[in-house]
């Protein structure tokens, strides 16, 4: 599977997480019992499914090697696609890097070059 994963996220949740030394996800990730990520490929589509208009996010880039295997989970989801599902509060330790996600009218998410799966 992917070494790197991708978590969106608003810049005051990932703030807070960095405060806190971890994130326990977003209302959804609670009220579903994981923390749901997207590979490189996924990410764009997940943008805009579950984030389409919305300002002041961030990617989250994670490094899969930094989690412990029994709490990451590849799970089917959209369309059958296996998708990286964390069954654990998320340490801040491992993300690699953290970007802006803005939203551009008419053009969706703007990724970062860097998105990569590894």
């Amino acid at each position: 599977m992917n070494r790197l994963v991708y978590k969106i996220c608003s810049r005051a949740e990932w703030a807070q997480a960095v405060a806190a030394g971890s994130y326990a996800g977003s209302a959804v990730d609670r009220a579903d019992g994981f923390i749901h990520f997207s590979t490189a490929q996924q990410a764009p589509d997940t943008a805009a499914k579950h984030f389409a208009g919305q300002h002041g996010l961030v990617l989250v880039q994670i490094d899969t090697n930094r989690l412990p295997r029994e709490v990451l989970k590849w799970e089917p989801s959209r369309g059958g696609a296996l998708f990286p599902h964390l069954y654990a509060p998320l340490p801040v330790t491992a993300a690699l890097r953290v970007d802006p996600l803005p939203w551009r009218d008419g053009a969706g998410h703007l990724f970062p070059e860097s998105l990569d799966d590894a």
